[in-house]
């Protein structure tokens, strides 16, 4: 049965905004107005009128049968491809993650994991865990020195980094249940392109270049993902140059062959045991065997007339977006307008407190009890706001996760899929860190991951991405660890509205969240809402962080005067990959400009 959080009242809406504003009003400065072109283009009028607050201008792709979003062209080109062939949406999106194994080696995978949040065209939604596992013979402290300091490194990059994978077992599941067209068919394509190869794109060869001295130092006597034969060449790699994987492409075959077995039985899991063995890892062929995905009922929640659907723990995201929703529910952010001052305070102070929750409560179900419903309850969201000022910032060093009575105590990828019949698949993967924890597994060809680390390795030390974990996600045998991927999908009074998710480690959250508001709130197309610029704030550390551009002058002086920390980024935040249905009945497919992703729909 769908878990479905009961929706505010507008009586207690009201009282909220009220009880947390006390006696001030909130104070939205008028000098840092925006007002929408016809054209539809946000821009700033305090300023000068030809900047505006978008990555790029990019226009989202339009059909009526079907879409594929994903962050690589040759990935998207195969999901529409298989929807063309009459298959559904779920064919395209497993066929999508595996050709992303071949041609997005940092995130796409075979060796890591993710959540799929799958809606059918008649309503009815289910939520799919095959997030990785820790090995049987992990233990709480694998990561301490005998003083029980962190040893640092061991649980980002090398074998004992890496948690037991979930990728294939997942698409297994999900096509044996919901898939239309053969297995044979939906594999195929990520055959092809490891066996033929595919020209890459000035990303593709940048990132693989990036990671070369990684390569030789992790993997002596390998040449997998190296231009030549030579590992010490210098010789680097080009766009359009072609890189072909016959070792993965063998792999890929003993999947299409024998499906769940060709990949946790037999050769492949013989190869991946004895790479663990060689890099001192933990994964036994045991491990492997005893591995299997969780169906899980997806989180359902209402905002205004909207149905949120997303993805339950073991991912902290949809329990996370649904509260930053609600804490900002109350407030008129469309009259206030796009990161304006008081619509920028409010949802860094939802971000905050979320955040500060996480840490403490959530892990994975099968191990600890994690009080979602309670989280996402109106009395709790309440009781998290009383602290709320306008004078000024909360401090994080005095926001701890709440209070429940009876509680016992950055490279991932996103696409996005729906059919001509109006099924939706979200599905967010990931490998943790870029190329995962760089080991490549000889004979196999795949990279693994380092999902390790995002288990709370101590309690109070911060991960990979800064992000502060507790009892709830310490490390233990067999245990899921906790995730930020937050595979969504909207509903409009009833009907199918949306399709998101973005990689992108702690961000993965606030950068869902603001894409959301921002179509449902300040009027935005779906691709400007992917386009336009970003912030986020984790808690700890407390400083507000965000993409060059994304706040007015004006924004950036209030902002400061009530004591937020700010602070630019040189990069991007965020890799969104989404669809919305407009509403003559079409799909506009939205892909990030910050990377190689691509729309493709017909």
């Amino acid at each position: 049965m769908n878990k479905r959080v009961a929706p505010y009242s507008l009586l207690l809406l009201f009282a909220v905004a009220v009880a947390s504003c006390k006696t001030q009003s909130p104070t939205v400065s008028t000098a840092d107005t925006r007002v929408k072109e016809s054209q539809g283009v946000y821009q700033y009028r305090d300023e000068d009128p030809t900047v505006k607050p978008f990555f790029s201008d990019r226009v989202g792709v339009t059909g009526r049968n079907g879409m594929v979003a994903s962050a690589h062209p040759e990935a998207s080109q195969v999901g529409l491809d298989i929807l063309k062939a009459g298959g559904n949406a779920v064919d395209a999106a497993v066929a999508v993650q595996f050709a992303l194994a071949v041609v997005y080696p940092g995130a796409g995978n075979i060796g890591g994991g993710g959540f799929m949040v799958y809606r059918e065209s008649a309503g009815k939604s289910y939520s799919l865990d095959y997030r990785e596992k820790a090995p049987g013979q992990a233990t709480q402290n694998m990561y301490l020195d005998s003083a029980g300091n962190v040893r640092q490194g061991l649980s980002i990059s090398g074998h004992l980094a890496s948690g037991v994978p979930g990728s294939v077992d997942g698409m297994v599941e999900a096509h044996k249940r919901f898939g239309k067209l053969s297995w044979a068919q939906v594999v195929q394509p990520a055959i092809d392109l490891a066996e033929k190869g595919f020209a890459m794109t000035e990303r593709d060869a940048t990132g693989l270049n990036r990671i070369k001295t990684d390569l030789n130092t992790i993997n002596p006597n390998k040449t997998y993902f190296l231009k030549t034969a030579v590992p010490t060449d210098t010789t680097t790699w080009h766009k359009g140059d072609l890189l072909i994987q016959r070792d993965l492409a063998k792999t890929l075959q003993r999947i299409q062959a024998r499906g769940r077995a060709g990949f946790y039985e037999g050769e492949t899991a013989r190869l991946l045991a004895e790479e663990m063995v060689r890099g001192k890892g933990l994964i036994t062929e045991e491990d492997l065997k005893n591995y299997h995905s969780v169906w899980r009922d997806p989180i359902q929640a209402t905002y205004k007339n909207y149905n949120v659907i997303t993805m339950p723990p073991t991912s902290s995201g949809g329990v996370a977006l649904v509260q930053m929703m609600r804490f900002t529910e109350p407030y008129p952010l469309r009259r206030w307008g796009w990161n304006r001052d008081s619509t920028v305070q409010v949802m860094i102070e939802a971000e905050r407190r979320v955040y500060a929750d996480r840490a403490k409560f959530l892990g994975d179900p099968d191990f600890v009890k994690v009080p979602a419903t309670q989280l996402m309850s109106p009395d709790y969201l309440r009781t998290r706001w009383t602290d709320f000022s306008w004078a000024k910032a909360t401090d994080s060093r005095s926001v701890r996760g709440g209070t429940i009575p009876g509680y016992e105590s950055l490279e991932t990828t996103h696409f996005s899929v729906v059919d001509k019949a109006g099924n939706a698949v979200s599905i967010t993967t990931t490998l943790n860190g870029g190329y995962g924890s760089r080991v490549v597994v000889g004979g196999a060809g795949f990279f693994m991951n380092n999902e390790m680390d995002d288990f709370s390795v101590k309690p109070g030390a911060p991960n990979m991405y800064g992000l502060i974990g507790n009892q709830a996600n310490a490390i233990a045998p067999n245990k899921r660890m906790l995730s930020s991927m937050t595979p969504t999908i909207l509903e409009k009074d009833g009907k199918l509205f949306m399709v998101v998710g973005t990689p992108g480690g702690s961000t993965i959250m606030t950068s869902v969240y603001q894409t959301v508001l921002n179509v449902i709130e300040h009027g935005m197309t779906m691709q400007q809402s992917v386009n336009a610029l970003k912030f986020h704030h984790q808690w700890l550390p407390d400083k507000t962080i965000f993409e060059n551009g994304a706040f007015s002058d004006a924004t950036i002086d209030a902002l400061k005067s009530r004591g937020y920390i700010l602070e630019k980024l040189s990069n991007t935040l965020g890799r969104m990959d989404c669809v919305l249905i407009r509403p003559d009945g079409s799909y506009e497919g939205a892909s990030d400009p910050r990377a190689d992703n691509t729309a493709r729909g017909y």
